[in-house]
Formats: C-alpha cells, sequence, structure tokens
C-alpha cells in the first residue's frame, strides 16, 4: 500500500489513478501503471496476421481478375 508524506496516510491501489498521483492531494506515490508486456505482444501479434491476410486476399484478387 502506497503512503502519502504529505496526507500522512496510507493509500489502497484501487485508489491511485494511472499516473500514480495521490486521490487527496495528487502528489505521484507510486509508479505510474503501464500496459502488461504480454498485451504489448498480443497486439503485434494481430497486427502480424492482419497484414498477412491483407496479403492473401491481394494475391487471390490478382490470380481471380
Amino acid at each position: 500500500m502506497p503512503w502519502c508524506e504529505d496526507c500522512a496516510q496510507f493509500h489502497d491501489r484501487s485508489a491511485i489513478n494511472r499516473r500514480g498521483e495521490c486521490p487527496v492531494c495528487g502528489r505521484v506515490i507510486a509508479k505510474p501503471a503501464r500496459l502488461a508486456w504480454h498485451f504489448k505482444i498480443l497486439m503485434i501479434a494481430t497486427a502480424a496476421y492482419l497484414a498477412y491476410r491483407l496479403y492473401q486476399g491481394i494475391v487471390l484478387l490478382v490470380h481471380v481478375l
């Protein structure tokens, strides 16, 4: 539980915003939240898959026409 020196109290993680600021005084008391590494990998893999499917669609259209 993060401690705020200005407010002299502990705050629950759910009360702290994404930037890690105290909900009362606004002082940064925790590390900012980051996207999880597996979410970034998922987005990269999804983009690669969609690019490959687009390539397949273009090749199919060229052979059909």
